[in-house]
C-alpha cells in the first residue's frame, strides 16, 4: 500500500507548488479510504464529499439513462476529484464506482472553509483543478452534443440526397433506352413529304407547349376525364399507340384544340407519325426535366448545408435573415419531418429586419428545438409543427410550437439543466437545451417554455441589433 506523505503529494503536478506546511495540514486533516472493485463511492441525490486524492486504483463516473449506463470519465492514480472549493455542485447527479481496489486520501468537506481562510496556495491549486475539470467536461459534452446533432442531420441528409440521386440514375437510364428507340419514329418522319411552313407550324405548336411550363395540377378525376377525351379523339382518327401517347399529352396540358392544330398542318395520312413523334419529344422533355429537378434538389441541399454551417462567414456576429436559417434547418431535418408525418406551418413576419447574430450558433438553437419538437410528436404518429416569428420593439421573438403530449409539470423546471434528458441512451446527451440557453444568453436574450398536453411552446427572444 502506498503511504501518503508530503513528498508524495508534491510529486503530483497539481500540488508541486503548494508549500509543505499546507500539504502537511492536508495530511493531518485527511484520512485513508479503501473501496473494493464495484463498490459505489457516490450515488445520485447524495451530498458530494471530498476532495478525494486517488492514491491507488481507479474509478469511473457515469449516469443512467433508462437502463443504459453512460460513462463520462475515469479517474486514475494522482488525480483529485470530489467536492472542491467554490464548487456550486453540492448534490450528486451520477455515480462514482471503483473499477479496481481503490485507495483514496480524503479531506472532510466541512474543513474547506478553514482551508480557504488559512491556506491560499492549496486552495488555489484545488480551484485550478475544478476550473480545468469544468472546462474539459463541458467541452466533452458539447462535442458529444454536436456529434449527436451531426449524426441526426447527416442521416436525414443522406436520405434526402439519396432520393434525387437515385432518380437521376433511374431517369438517365430510362432516357438512354428511350432515345435508342426513337429512330423508328424519326424514320417515319423523314419519309414524309411535308412543306417547310407545315414543319414550322407543327414545331411551333409543340415547343410553345414545352416552353409554357404549365404547373397546373389536375385532380385524378380531371386527369382521367382529359385522358378519356384524348384517347377517344385519337381512336376516331386511327392514331397508333393512342393509350400510350395520351398520357404524355395530358402531362403537357394537351387539349382537343391542340390535337386539331396538329391535324391541320399534317399532310395526308401522316398524323399518326407526327403525333407519335410529338409524344416521343414530350417523354424526352419530361425525363430531362425530372433529371434537372433532381439535380436542383441536390444543389439546394448542398447550399442548405453550406448556409446552415455558415462555413463561408467569419466567426463573429453578422447581419442576416433568421428565416433563412430556420428554413435551412427544416430542409436538413426534412426526412425526419416526413418520417414523422408532420406538417409544418411557417407563420413568419417577413418584415423583420436582419438580426445581428452568430448565425451558425443560432442554427444550433433552431436544430435542437425543432428536433425536440419532432421527437415529441413521434409518439402520436403525426403532428403539426408551427414556427412563428414576430418583432417586439427592439427584440425578435421566435416561437416553436408542437402538438405533442407535452412536458410533465414536475420536470419543466429541469429541462435546461446540464445533463438532464428524458430521451433514451444514444438519443440525447442532456446538453441540447443547456446549449440552447447558453447561446440565447450570448445574444442577450431569453428562452421560455409553456407546456400542456397537445400544446408546447418554446419562445426565444433576443435583441435584433445584438
Amino acid at each position: 500500500m502506498q503511504t501518503v506523505t508530503v513528498s508524495w503529494l508534491k510529486s503530483l503536478e497539481v500540488l508541486n507548488n503548494v508549500p509543505d506546511d499546507q500539504l502537511q495540514w492536508l495530511l493531518d486533516n485527511s484520512k485513508d479510504q479503501f473501496f473494493e472493485e464495484g463498490e459505489f463511492l457516490m450515488q445520485p441525490e447524495e451530498p458530494i464529499t471530498g476532495p478525494h486524492i486517488t492514491v491507488e486504483g481507479s474509478m469511473r463516473f457515469f449516469m443512467m439513462q433508462g437502463t443504459a449506463r453512460r460513462d463520462y470519465t475515469i479517474i486514475g492514480p494522482g488525480n483529485i476529484t470530489g467536492y472542491l472549493p467554490f464548487s456550486r455542485g453540492k448534490i450528486a447527479k451520477g455515480y462514482a464506482q471503483a473499477m479496481t481496489k481503490l485507495h483514496l486520501r480524503s479531506l472532510d468537506t466541512s474543513l474547506i472553509p478553514e482551508m480557504i481562510k488559512n491556506h491560499y496556495e492549496l486552495t488555489q491549486a484545488l480551484v485550478n483543478i475544478m476550473t480545468t475539470r469544468v472546462r474539459d467536461f463541458t467541452a466533452l459534452q458539447q462535442q458529444n452534443e454536436k456529434m449527436m446533432a451531426l449524426g441526426k442531420l447527416s442521416a436525414g441528409l443522406a436520405h434526402e440526397l439519396n432520393n434525387p440521386a437515385s432518380a437521376i440514375v433511374r431517369d438517365s437510364l430510362t432516357l438512354k433506352k428511350h432515345l435508342s428507340e426513337e429512330p423508328e419514329s424519326i424514320k417515319a418522319i423523314f419519309s414524309m413529304k411535308i412543306e417547310p411552313e407545315q414543319v414550322t407550324a407543327i414545331t411551333k405548336t409543340l415547343f410553345t407547349l414545352l416552353d409554357a411550363n404549365n404547373n397546373t395540377r389536375l385532380s385524378l378525376k380531371q386527369r382521367t376525364h382529359r385522358e378519356d377525351e384524348i384517347i377517344e379523339w385519337l381512336d376516331e382518327h386511327e392514331i397508333e399507340n393512342s393509350y400510350d401517347i395520351a398520357e404524355s399529352f395530358v402531362d403537357f396540358n394537351f387539349t382537343i384544340e391542340t390535337l386539331e392544330t396538329f391535324e391541320k398542318y399534317s399532310p395526308g395520312n401522316n398524323l399518326t407519325h407526327i403525333l407519335n413523334w410529338a409524344s416521343d419529344m414530350l417523354i424526352t422533355e419530361k425525363m430531362v426535366r425530372d433529371i434537372q429537378e433532381s439535380a436542383r434538389r441536390i444543389a439546394e441541399l448542398v447550399s442548405s448545408v453550406k448556409t446552415f454551417t455558415h462555413m463561408d462567414r467569419a466567426q463573429d456576429k453578422q447581419y442576416a435573415d433568421i428565416h433563412i436559417g430556420i428554413r435551412n434547418t427544416l430542409t436538413m431535418l426534412g426526412y425526419k419531418i416526413k418520417k414523422g408525418n408532420i406538417s409544418v406551418i411557417e407563420d413568419f413576419d417577413e418584415t423583420l429586419p436582419e438580426v445581428k447574430a452568430l448565425i451558425g450558433e443560432l442554427n444550433q438553437v433552431w436544430t435542437n428545438l425543432i428536433d425536440n419538437a419532432i421527437d415529441a410528436m413521434f409518439v402520436n404518429g403525426k403532428g403539426t409543427l408551427t414556427i412563428k416569428t414576430r418583432r417586439d420593439r427592439e427584440f425578435v421573438e421566435v416561437f416553436i410550437v408542437d402538438d405533442g403530449p407535452g412536458i410533465a409539470p414536475e420536470i419543466q423546471s429541469l429541462i435546461f439543466d446540464p445533463f438532464f434528458t428524458t430521451k433514451e441512451m444514444g438519443k440525447g446527451t442532456g446538453m441540447g437545451l443547456e446549449v440552447v440557453q447558453r447561446i440565447v444568453k450570448q445574444h442577450r436574450g431569453s428562452i421560455k417554455v409553456k407546456s400542456e398536453p397537445g400544446h408546447t411552446v418554446f419562445s426565444v427572444c433576443f435583441l435584433i441589433d445584438g
